[in-house]
């Protein structure tokens, strides 16, 4: 059961990212598809299926926010690319901040799958030496 829910939220992670890389597309080309109610509606579910999976990940390996470091690191980050990702489609004053904002939430958006392969809170920025 364990690997079929580990499946499920890798295949989520994919979706998710590359649907949000879409609309970050869309949003730059200035693309009516951005507001279609399809790409309102799909990344929620998705992003409801992610969450779950994580969720139950979690309870299964017992590895939880504030006790593995590795999984707090991932919450934080989560936090962090939701609250870039709204400015990034949505919330924005300037296209100039928009896309900055994508791109910073593209970098966590990695910097969190990184830290989920290698189970290091500091994922690839370990690699930079930063820690």
């Amino acid at each position: 059961m364990y690997a079929a829910i580990k499946h499920l939220h890798i295949l989520c992670a994919m979706l998710s990212g590359s649907g949000f890389l879409l609309q970050g597309i869309w949003m730059m080309r200035r693309s009516p598809l951005l507001d279609h109610r399809a790409t309102r509606v799909v990344p929620h579910v998705v992003d409801t299926v992610f969450l779950a999976s994580a969720i139950t990940l979690a309870v299964l390996s017992a590895q939880y926010p504030f006790v593995a470091p590795w999984v707090t690191a991932k919450v934080i980050g989560l936090v962090v690319y939701v609250v870039l990702g709204y400015i990034a489609l949505r919330g924005g004053a300037t296209m100039g901040i928009r896309i900055f904002a994508l791109i910073c939430a593209l970098l966590v958006f990695s910097w969190i799958v990184s830290v989920a392969l290698t189970k290091n809170a500091a994922g690839f920025l370990v690699l930079t030496g930063a820690f």
